[in-house]
């Protein structure tokens, strides 16, 4: 099985030169104890793997337990990393991961949810943070509402971030992980897709690619409005909407956005996929008992009618699927290791707050990418 791995991982970093390149121009990383709270996928070994012969002290913890793969908290261990995380660990065992990060005393964060930043200004005192860096919407959400005591620098509203991951790899490998799993196309079906961002967005028009026939919902009216130019079936999130859908995706940011009211309207066999960042967009506790058909599908059947949950309602590219390409995640990791090589040097000396990342820390990223 390490075999395997092995030669899994040796193709992934074949793959993504930049990535190697980024971990090179780091600087000499000595004293610098980073806690990491993030997907821990084969596709993040070359990135630590970096900050590690780079001199830096790491401790990893998840974002989300349904995308630990084991094997690879395993060599990042044998690599020198100190970790708290498996598969599918338990909501106390996560957050025991977060309390030993912070105990560990970390001198900079990195981070994909703002976990490590909402549990250590939810106490008084804590490690000296020098400051972080935040990957996700929902994590820059979280963090506008702390007044952060350190700098932290937000790298998801970048065009070679959200413009590339949000906008066209989540959405095309959703529905790659959905046809695999559940051995069917999207030919022919209805797809509803719950919201209009940038994820949204890529989710519907790979749906729309794969033979779909697609209906948006979004509450937001300009979004709406976007919807509609670009030609889509748009509008609230109606019973009429719901009862038409065979695929429902959420991809929203918000908790709970389908519920036991939505639900009530959903006809017999609907899929309901998830592909937020946090496993909530979905109450998956109004879906009752869940009885596994197939690894990452399973039979719930609120008010006796059936359903099919995918990927346990957790984010469904990359809990039933491999997430991102190697050669799209290796322009993620790259800018990733730009903007902790300005961390650790000019950034931690910014003002305490939310700072984007600047643009002449992930340009020569584009650039680099623009000209393979």
């Amino acid at each position: 099985m390490m075999d395997v791995f092995a030669r899994e991982l040796a193709w992934a970093r074949l793959h993504m030169p930049l990535t190697r390149a980024g971990g090179e121009a780091l600087p000499d990383l000595k004293g610098i104890r980073l806690a990491c709270s993030m997907h821990l996928d084969l596709k993040m070994i070359p990135a630590v793997e970096a900050l590690l012969d780079k001199g830096a002290a790491v401790f990893l913890t998840t974002c989300n337990p349904t995308t630990v793969r084991d094997e690879v908290v395993a060599w990042l261990r044998a690599r020198g990393a100190e970790a708290h995380a498996w598969k599918d660990m338990s909501p106390e065992a996560l957050a025991e991961g977060t309390a030993r990060a912070l105990a560990w005393g970390p001198t900079h964060l990195c981070e994909m949810g703002a976990d490590l930043s909402g549990a250590l200004h939810a106490r008084e005192g804590g490690p000296a943070v020098r400051g972080s860096l935040e990957a996700t919407g929902s994590g820059i959400a979280r963090l506008r509402a702390l007044s952060p005591r350190y700098p932290v620098f937000n790298w998801d509203d970048l065009p070679i971030k959200e413009g590339l991951h949000n906008r066209w790899l989540v959405g095309l490998t959703t529905w790659l992980a959905f046809c695999e799993r559940t051995h069917l196309s999207l030919h022919g079906k209805r797809v509803l897709v719950v919201g209009h961002g940038l994820v949204g967005q890529g989710v519907a028009d790979v749906a729309r690619a794969f033979g779909a026939t697609v209906e948006v919902a979004e509450r937001d009216a300009a979004r709406l409005l976007e919807a509609r130019y670009a030609g889509w079936d748009a509008g609230p999130l109606t019973p009429e909407r719901l009862a038409r859908a065979e695929v429902l995706v959420t991809a929203t940011g918000a908790a709970r956005v389908i519920g036991a009211p939505e639900l009530a309207h959903l006809r017999a066999g609907c899929f309901l996929l998830n592909v937020g960042h946090v496993a909530d967009e979905l109450d998956v506790a109004a879906l009752g008992p869940r009885r596994e058909l197939l690894p990452h599908v399973e039979e719930v059947s609120p008010r006796g009618r059936p359903l099919y949950l995918f990927a346990g309602g957790s984010m469904a590219n990359l809990t039933a699927g491999w997430g991102d390409s190697l050669n799209a995640f290796d322009v993620t990791l790259a800018t990733l290791l730009a903007g902790l090589g300005f961390l650790f040097t000019e950034g931690e000396r910014q003002a305490p707050g939310l700072h984007p990342l600047p643009r002449a820390v992930w340009a020569p990223v584009a650039v680099a990418a623009a000209a393979r």
